[in-house]
């Protein structure tokens, strides 16, 4: 039978998928819209299994806030071209208006939800991966609920999103930290609230590190004394270079290996363990001025901290909450 235009510009606006595609599906269908939309959706369902193993590092992450509850989401794909499609950002959107809507507690629930479409939010990423060719799937749900709340969507790109909630009405200082949150990628609130795992392992890292620094520092010190350039002795494959170069002896590296071996193990035994333990604690509370979000430099002025930034407007105001995604690893 033959497919009118009427038809084809009916499940277009339906499905979102090309010219070509629709005409195929309802040729197959014999004009049956129903029937064609199953067939869009079943080419979805055969593309999203064939490119299951691909690698989603682009998509569209969008940051809304609603009646006491805040998201942001990511609907990933494998290109930027797709990633910055229209009609990619609006069911994007749509996803995100929904999961607001509801106040999805977990993706789970998101993915259950109905979209205008009249199918499920999987479904659609599905249908969607049908017109596109390319793999996609949902990541990077974050929420916050209560008052209170600000979203940021970092240089209008829809890469990076974030949502800073504070203890009463500050929109504007809210804001501003939201762009905080986006530049400085803190981990924690404050030093309270970092995962007492983390800050024994950044403890336990800074006193390997103190312990490295001071038995090294004994030993360029012993070779410097014995007239050895530390640098031309601090790797095996320094030592044959310059050896080859001209730089140093046969003698002096054989000399150098004992200092090194014979320093290294005598510091190693006489470290004083109170001063390697105040160095890794001044590491550890480095980690909190640089990680903890109220312990880190404004940076709209390098002279305060967020915390102090947030007083200068109100003695009471603080940060309670934030949230950061970005399709980028940084």
């Amino acid at each position: 039978m033959a497919i009118t235009m009427e038809a084809i510009k009916k499940l277009r606006a339906m499905t979102g998928a090309g010219l070509a595609d629709v005409k195929k599906a309802l040729t197959e269908a014999e004009g049956d819209m129903d029937k064609a939309k199953d067939i869009l959706r079943q080419k979805g369902q055969a593309i999203a299994a064939k490119r299951a193993d691909r690698e989603t590092a682009n998509g569209c992450v969008l940051a809304k806030v609603g009646d006491g509850f805040a998201a942001i989401i990511a609907l990933k794909c494998e290109t930027d071209f797709v990633a910055n499609n229209a009609d990619y950002i609006k069911l994007t959107q749509e996803i995100l208006d929904a999961a607001v809507a509801a106040k999805a507690a977990d993706l789970d629930a998101v993915k259950a939800l109905t979209l205008s479409n009249g199918l499920s939010v999987e479904a659609s990423v599905t249908e969607r991966s049908g017109v596109t060719g390319e793999k996609m799937e949902l990541d990077g749900y974050l929420t916050i609920t209560g008052e209170n709340i600000e979203a940021y969507n970092h240089m209008g790109r829809n890469g990076l999103c974030t949502l800073v909630q504070t203890n009463k009405p500050a929109a504007e200082q809210a804001h501003v930290i939201c762009m905080q949150v986006a530049a400085m990628k803190p981990v924690a609130l404050d030093e309270n609230s970092v995962d007492p795992k983390i800050v024994e392992e950044e403890y336990n890292v800074a006193v390997e590190k103190s312990k490295q620094e001071q038995v090294q520092k004994a030993v360029e010190a012993a070779l410097k004394k014995a007239g050895i350039n530390p640098a031309h002795v601090d790797s095996e494959d320094h030592m044959e270079s310059n050896m080859a170069k001209g730089w140093i002896t046969a003698e002096d590296v054989a000399k150098a290996k004992d200092i090194i071996a014979t320093v290294s193990a005598e510091k190693a035994a006489s470290l004083n363990m109170n001063m390697i333990e105040n160095i890794a604690k001044g590491r550890v509370n480095k980690f909190y001025k640089e990680s903890c979000l109220l312990n880190q430099e404004f940076i709209q002025d390098s002279k305060m901290s967020v915390k102090q930034y947030l007083q200068a407007a109100d003695k009471d105001l603080t940060v309670v909450n934030f949230k950061r995604f970005t399709l980028v690893a940084d």
